[in-house]
C-alpha cells in the first residue's frame, strides 16, 4: 500500500513540476518594452489594451492548466500511466516539441536592392525589425511560427551576435527568408497582414515582404533545441509521497 502512495505521489509531483516547467516557459516572451519619450492618450490606450489582452491570455492559461491537473486527480486512481502520458503530450505540443500541422500562410523576407546596384555592403535584417514582425503576428492570432525552417517558441531568443542577426545561436544571414505561420483563420491573417504598414519598415531597410495566399495544410516542425528554464530545480519526494 505505502508502494503504491509512493508511486502516485511520485507520478503527481513529476507533473506538477512539469506544469511548472511548461508555465514558466509560457511566460516568457521575446518582446521587448518599447520606450517612447511621450505617449498621448491614443497610445495609452492602445498600451492598456495590450496589457488587458495579455492578461486575458494568462488567465486562460492558468485554467488550461488547473483543468488539466483536474482531470489527471480524476483518472490518477484509474490509471495514471494513461493520465500521465497523455498530459505529457498535451505539455509537448504547448512548449512546441511537436511537428504541427494547419492552414497558415507564408512570409518571404528579400533584398530590395543588391549590393552591386546600392555600390555598398547590405545591413542584415535587424533583430528588433524581426521582433517586431513576429509580435504584430501574434497580435493576429498566429499559432505556430518557423523561420528557415526553425520553430518559433516562448524562450526563442533572436539577437545580434557580432553584427549577425541570430535566433537561438542560427545566423539568419541567407536569403530569401522563410517564414511559415499557422493561423486557425489563415484568411483572417492573410488579410490583416496585407492591410499592415509593416512592409514600409521592412522598405527602410532595403528589404521586401511578401505575402503568400492563405495555405489550407502547411507543416511546422517540432523545436529541436533544449528548454533551458533558470531557477528551478525539481521537487524532494520524502517516502510515503509527503
Amino acid at each position: 500500500m505505502k508502494q503504491t502512495n509512493w508511486k502516485k505521489g511520485m507520478s503527481f509531483s513529476f507533473l506538477t513540476m512539469i506544469f511548472g516547467l511548461m508555465l514558466a516557459i509560457q511566460f516568457q516572451t521575446i518582446k521587448e518594452p518599447i520606450v517612447r519619450d511621450t505617449r498621448d492618450m491614443w497610445q495609452l490606450r492602445e498600451d492598456l489594451k495590450k496589457e488587458q489582452q495579455l492578461q486575458v491570455e494568462l488567465l486562460s492559461e492558468i485554467r488550461k492548466y488547473n483543468e488539466i491537473i483536474e482531470t489527471y486527480k480524476a483518472e490518477e486512481n484509474q490509471n495514471p500511466e494513461v493520465a500521465l502520458k497523455e498530459t505529457l503530450n498535451v505539455l509537448k505540443e504547448e512548449a512546441g516539441l511537436t511537428e504541427v500541422t494547419g492552414p497558415g500562410i507564408i512570409i518571404t523576407i528579400n533584398r530590395l536592392f543588391s549590393e552591386e546596384l546600392i555600390g555598398e555592403p547590405l545591413p542584415n535584417i535587424s533583430p528588433e525589425l524581426l521582433k517586431r514582425l513576429i509580435n504584430e503576428l501574434n497580435s493576429y492570432d498566429a499559432e505556430e511560427i518557423s523561420i528557415q525552417g526553425r520553430r518559433v517558441i516562448n524562450s526563442t531568443v533572436i539577437r545580434d551576435i557580432n553584427g549577425q542577426t541570430k535566433m537561438d545561436n542560427y545566423s539568419l544571414h541567407t536569403y530569401p527568408i522563410e517564414i511559415k505561420v499557422i493561423s486557425e483563420n489563415a484568411d483572417k491573417l492573410y488579410n490583416r497582414m496585407n492591410a499592415s504598414t509593416t512592409d514600409e519598415d521592412f522598405a527602410i531597410d532595403n528589404l521586401s515582404l511578401s505575402i503568400s495566399n492563405p495555405i489550407d495544410s502547411m507543416t511546422i516542425p517540432a523545436y529541436e533545441d533544449t528548454i533551458r528554464v533558470k531557477n528551478m530545480k525539481p521537487l524532494e519526494i520524502e517516502e510515503g509521497g509527503k
